[in-house]
């Protein structure tokens, strides 16, 4: 500011060039769906070493949380894998099938249902080598072959069948002569009906009833060897199976999805299969009653080694954290066309755009690991202080309102679940005078899970012991850091992260101290009913 009230030329260009950087970060593309290819490869950001070992030649589940980057690694893996001459098959469960309320429809039975999703998935996945295979017909590929393997695969894919007890009831009228087409219809009862026709109207009919304690299977024999031999003549060295949004199919359907993959994929040689998933909300197997498994066996078929929601927590490794959270708002900040090319490293964008380092160190704590809330956070801090560098009461602020705007609105239709959360919060942050605590690891609370899910609660680690209770397992969750900054300033705001305290943080929010995690245990019993 100059001396006549005037804003100087150099501030001027200063305050330009921050809102431009804030115009940006308003404008990030936040769902890897949403990007092109090549922007998708621009804004990936490894947390290493997670892109070596999700590009290892293993079977693979990839777990993580909404947000978490799933699919922005899965596409990226896919992306990376044609560039060194392999083949990679994308396939998002979320858009297999026309109609896929079917899954869920608890009024079908549940060998409809799965004979529904276990077909739909074969399509999307016939589909996928169809294209791979027009590919290599183009680089000089026997095209009989190929037609006939396809052709092949395309019989087998379809022979679903139900199996179970069986009582058969027939009648039959014939007249004429009879064509070759013919339906086949799996119905509710469930009940299968196979008709046959002719121009002259002659029918044929069998009427069979399946009863009893029923499976759904596939003829896996004749459908491994018809992929076995289209694998054969496509040529590609490798194919890749990227299966993502695993957690949207319904639970009780995911282990015949996964016996599926078991006895027709992943015997393939040539086949690798990556999962992306939600661990608490995944059922890759099934123990049946006569013995057995329908399903995957985890660690035993595949690896599950990958977990995203433990990479890039501020409070897990600070330092792997900041340096993934700043190269992650650098990469998008490149690709914008609002991008200044005087700004080339993430350094310069963070001193460019904070007041200072402590500042986006905030920034880190706040988005708790997950990638999303990093750009949507982003996104809101430069609204709040548009025209200024953001600081650490912006972040905060930011933070408050991404909770109350996006992360609480799953309480606001579940009062039983907010009733949960008020419990948790006097219980954590107003008696134990904490943000974390310990919760049984063997308790499969969905209470739990669906705060969990909101990002209401993030899961800090794993089976661990406490003093007060040796012998038992626990794992430790923490409060979103939106909720404790939402406390401040209120008739429930923290009075410290100790007791005797008094108001140390009151307008702080306390680092993870295991001293006082250890003490605060919380267990279903206590919880309120739903």
């Amino acid at each position: 500011m100059t001396s006549d009230g005037t804003t100087s030329d150099g501030a001027e260009h200063q305050i330009d060039r921050i809102k431009t950087i804030q115009a940006a970060f308003i404008q990030f593309d936040r769902r890897a769906e949403k990007l092109s290819q090549d922007l998708l490869a621009k804004t990936f950001v490894d947390a290493e070493p997670l892109f070596i070992q999700l590009s290892s030649r293993n079977h693979q589940v990839l777990y993580g949380r909404r947000g978490t980057g799933k699919t922005h690694a899965l596409k990226f893996l896919g992306d990376s894998i044609s560039a060194d001459g392999d083949a990679a098959i994308y396939i998002d469960l979320r858009t297999v099938g026309s109609n896929g309320s079917i899954y869920s429809d608890t009024q079908r039975s549940l060998p409809e249902r799965a004979t529904r999703l276990l077909t739909d998935v074969l399509e999307a996945l016939e589909m996928e080598l169809t294209r791979i295979a027009l590919h290599t017909i183009d680089y000089n590929g026997d095209a009989g072959q190929i037609t006939l393997r396809l052709d092949d695969f395309g019989k087998s894919l379809r022979t679903v069948e139900v199996r179970g007890n069986v009582e058969e009831e027939s009648n039959s009228a014939r007249s004429g002569e009879a064509s070759s087409s013919a339906s086949v219809a799996l119905q509710k009862d469930p009940q299968l009906t196979i008709g046959a026709t002719n121009k002259n109207s002659a029918s044929q009919s069998f009427r069979v009833k399946r009863a009893g304690e029923q499976t759904v299977s596939i003829d896996f024999g004749s459908l491994q060897t018809a992929l076995t031999g289209l694998i054969e003549v496509l040529g590609s060295p490798r194919i890749w199976l990227l299966i993502d949004e695993w957690s949207e199919i319904p639970s009780d359907l995911q282990p015949y999805l996964a016996d599926l993959l078991r006895r027709t994929v992943l015997p393939q040689q040539r086949v690798i299969v990556k999962i992306g998933a939600i661990e608490h909300r995944s059922k890759f197997a099934e123990r049946l009653p006569q013995g057995g498994i329908v399903g995957i066996e985890i660690g035993a078929d595949v690896t599950a080694d990958t977990n995203l929601d433990d990479f890039v927590v501020y409070d897990v490794n600070q330092q792997r954290a900041t340096e993934f959270f700043k190269n992650l708002i650098f990469k998008h900040y490149s690709v914008s066309e609002r991008a200044d090319p005087a700004i080339d490293t993430p350094d310069k964008l963070v001193s460019a755009a904070f007041t200072q380092v402590t500042a986006f160190q905030e920034f880190v704590r706040a988005i708790e690991g997950v990638p999303r809330d990093a750009l949507n956070l982003a996104a809101m801090m430069a609204k709040i202080s548009y025209g200024r560098p953001i600081s650490v009461d912006d972040v905060r602020k930011a933070a408050r309102e991404w909770y109350q705007q996006d992360k609480m609105s799953i309480t606001k239709s579940n009062p039983a679940l907010a009733g949960v959360l008020s419990y948790v919060i006097d219980e954590v942050i107003g008696q134990r005078k904490t943000r974390a605590f310990l919760f049984p690891s063997n308790a499969n609370d969905t209470r739990i899970d669906q705060l969990y899910d909101a990002r209401l609660l993030h899961l800090l680690k794993k089976s661990i012991s406490s003093n007060v209770a040796p012998g038992r397992r626990y794992d430790v969750y923490k409060i979103d850091f939106g909720c404790y900054v939402d406390l401040i300033n209120t008739s429930r705001a923290p009075g410290g992260l100790f007791q005797g305290e008094g108001d140390m943080f009151i307008n702080e929010v306390p680092p993870d101290d295991y001293r006082s995690i250890r003490r605060a245990i919380l267990r279903p019993e206590d919880m309120p009913d739903a």
